[in-house]
């Protein structure tokens, strides 16, 4: 399993392909859409920038699948997201559970839209596909997703997935407006997966 090489995931109303520094223009031109607040969406070309080298950088070390967002119904790319903070369990040795050289927990974040493509299932497609990526071909064993504690749009975007609310960890990382954030936090379990498929097909009606 090869998780540096680019990956695009694609469904009926959003295809999810690789992020290059080639959408730098385009990713600045959507973040000067909205404030974003809670979040590490950069507003400065040096910022986005820096924000695409990194992302490009984990992606090359195996650490981070980073994508474009796009509206197939225009073509246009509507945002960013991402599969991160891949994890591989060191596990006894000889036990059963182990899987070499399959993750066993990944993050999704780093997600944000173009106010325009924000509450049209757009998102909703996107973590189905990400989700069905994760649990159904890595098999992992854990999906976090975590947010900003005082982002509450965010965080109820989450419970609306179907992930479980585990706590906030408190001054857990430097917060966007230059303070400590507390972050919220989200996961969703492989024994879980079924049913939070079947609630987001349900959502988009698939």
């Amino acid at each position: 399993m090869n998780l540096t090489e680019p990956l695009t995931l694609e469904g009926q109303i959003v295809r999810l392909e690789p992020l290059t520094m080639e959408h730098l223009s385009v990713l600045l031109e959507l973040a000067s859409l909205e404030d974003y607040p809670f979040t590490s969406v950069p507003h400065s070309e040096h910022g986005m920038r820096r924000y695409i080298q990194t992302a490009l950088e984990e992606q090359a070390q195996g650490k981070t699948v980073p994508f474009v967002t796009v509206d197939k119904r225009s073509e246009k790319i509507v945002g960013s997201t991402r599969l991160a903070h891949l994890e591989f369990w060191n596990w006894p040795e000889g036990s059963p559970l182990a899987r070499p050289g399959q993750p066993d927990a990944v993050e999704i974040g780093w997600t944000w839209l173009a106010p325009f493509a924000q509450r049209s299932g757009i998102n909703t497609e996107a973590k189905l596909l990400m989700l069905t990526h994760a649990f159904e071909v890595w098999q992992v064993r854990r999906v976090t997703l975590k947010t900003d504690e005082r982002n509450m749009r965010s965080r109820n975007a989450i419970l609306r997935l179907g992930a479980k609310f585990e706590g906030v960890l408190r001054a857990h990382m430097p917060a966007s407006d230059g303070g400590i954030r507390n972050s919220a936090m989200f996961s969703i379990l492989a024994e879980e997966w079924p049913a939070v498929k079947a609630n987001l097909q349900a959502k988009l009606a698939i």
